[in-house]
């Protein structure tokens, strides 16, 4: 059950990455959810094999911390390579054309 609350969590704050950082229409509305959930999933699922228990308090803090990062460092990827790539492509076509 502590799983899906995680995992979850990582959704929420993919979803409020997406919206909160700049340049949120260089990326999928899914992009930062999805990382979020699948880093959120596998950091809970480590952390239990190394025996942290699921009641304690640092389990959580560190199972919704690194998904927030990773969602963060998704973001701004997607946002920094796409303006590259579209750059690119216009100054493709304005050769193309002259």
């Amino acid at each position: 059950m502590e799983l899906l609350f995680i995992v979850l969590g990582g959704v929420l704050l993919g979803f409020v990455f997406h919206y909160a950082l700049p340049a949120a229409d260089t990326r999928g509305v899914l992009l930062a959810p999805a990382v979020g959930a699948v880093v959120a999933a596998v950091v809970w699922e480590a952390l239990t094999w190394a025996g942290w228990p699921a009641d304690g308090g640092w389990i959580w803090v560190v199972g919704l911390v690194l998904p927030g990062v990773a969602a963060i460092v998704a973001c701004r990827v997607a946002a920094v390579r796409r303006r590259a790539r579209d750059t690119e492509q216009f100054a493709r076509l304005l050769r193309a054309t002259t």
